[in-house]
């Protein structure tokens, strides 16, 4: 066994010595997977190849870079032994030589199913697919279409999502039939993680979330949304005395629109007051006019830092800007990521709820997973006030809390 190395990671270096095909690597977050896997794929490409191309994929061209690049750029073991690597932004591409062999790694993101027209034409000897489980199928079913070089293997990382997902059925299931060498991994797996940092990411999530990224289960998302919410845990009768202020808001027509004022004072925000409309039940639909003032009302004499908005309210967010009395932020709408920061909050009570918050504190108890779809969703109903619940919590109080640290995964 390697120095250093746990042996799982010790299995992915004997992976390029084996036959097989594809290299499958799944479990829990900050086990190890990505770091050596990445760097076993340079030195494999380096061994095996001389002036062929290779993709490197992630969810975006960031995250890719981010998560594979930056790393694979400050490993001391191949400024040792003679790698030289150069990044160009523009192509998107790193160019590795070595003993006069040189390789191209094209980076690209897979994050919609658009995506796969980026990487047709290419001919690849190799490609290795960080967060495969994040990507459409169609785009890895291009990238894998592309490898037609002699030689050339699939790396496959990610951590789970739901087992009904494709491609836990389409490769985990299958993996003897497609002849891929399947690694499970554990958060003990990686050797650089003190006890301490485990026990951090282990209070980091709950609910499904604790299931796949702690424990790497492909379990189903189902029942409540938040169960970890409790009224005698998140419920207060008092409001902060002071603070930051912010206002969250569900755009809706005939569907209800909420809003939630929120106080923030040090790591913690209390939702102090809402409003909530509903078109359909009181058979009244409100102008854009008409809900801007019961914005004002909800804020009061209050300075508001920043009043955030579902990005597809296009007409309101226009309304808002008009008056030129609040400063508007489009919030970040990706639903399953966002639930998974307001999970966070919720297991570490950076999140209360005054309780004048009625329809808040009673969508919660109704707010589910929808476990007939293929694919975490979760049911639209009674999600109104957990919609803006989301968009202050992904888009202002995760980065005011630990800008640092990544919630998602």
């Amino acid at each position: 066994m390697s120095i250093g190395l746990s042996e799982k990671q010790n299995q992915i270096l004997g992976f390029i010595h084996t036959d097989y095909t594809a290299l499958i690597c799944d479990g829990a977050i900050r086990s190890g997977k990505t770091s050596i896997m990445s760097f076993v794929f340079i030195v494999w490409a380096m061994w095996k190849f001389d002036q062929h191309s290779f993709a490197i994929c992630g969810k975006t061209v960031q995250s890719a870079y981010r998560n594979v690049i930056t790393p694979l750029l400050g490993v001391r073991y191949f400024h040792k032994h003679g790698y030289a690597m150069q990044w160009a932004w523009s192509k998107h591409c790193l160019t590795v030589t070595r003993g006069g062999k040189t390789n191209y790694f094209y980076v690209f993101g897979g994050k919609d199913e658009s995506s796969a027209a980026l990487i047709q034409g290419m001919t690849l000897a190799g490609v290795f697919l960080d967060e495969v489980a994040l990507m459409p199928r169609s785009f890895v079913e291009q990238a894998l279409a592309r490898c037609s070089v002699s030689g050339s293997r699939f790396w496959f990382n990610c951590n789970p999502e739901s087992p009904n997902h494709w491609f836990y059925n389409e490769w985990i299931k299958k993996r003897e039939e497609k002849n891929a060498m399947y690694l499970h991994f554990e958060m003990e797996d990686n050797p650089s993680l003190s006890s301490e940092i485990l026990k951090r990411y282990q209070s980091l999530y709950s609910g499904v979330f604790y299931d796949r990224f702690i424990k790497g289960l492909w379990v189903l998302a189902e029942g409540l949304v938040y169960p970890m919410f409790n009224e005698k845990e998140h419920v207060v009768r008092e409001v902060p005395e002071a603070g930051r202020y912010f206002i969250s808001i569900d755009y809706g027509t005939l569907n209800p629109c909420s809003m939630g004022l929120w106080c923030l004072n040090g790591k913690q925000a209390v939702r102090i007051a809402e409003y909530y409309h509903s078109g359909r039940d009181t058979q009244r639909q409100l102008t854009d006019e008409e809900y801007y003032q019961a914005l004002e009302k909800l804020a009061g004499e209050r300075y508001i830092e920043y009043v955030v908005v579902d990005p597809s309210a296009a007409s309101f967010i226009t309304c808002i800007q008009k008056h030129r009395k609040f400063r508007v932020r489009k919030a970040k709408n990706e639903v399953v990521n966002g639930i998974r920061v307001t999970t966070t909050m919720l297991q570490n009570k950076n999140i209360l709820f005054h309780e004048s918050c009625r329809n808040t504190i009673k969508e919660f108890g109704l707010y589910r997973w929808d476990d007939k779809a293929a694919e975490d969703r979760v049911i639209k109903e009674n999600d109104h006030a957990m919609d803006d619940i989301r968009y202050f919590c992904n888009t202002i109080l995760k980065d005011q809390i630990n800008p640092r640290q990544n919630y998602s995964r």
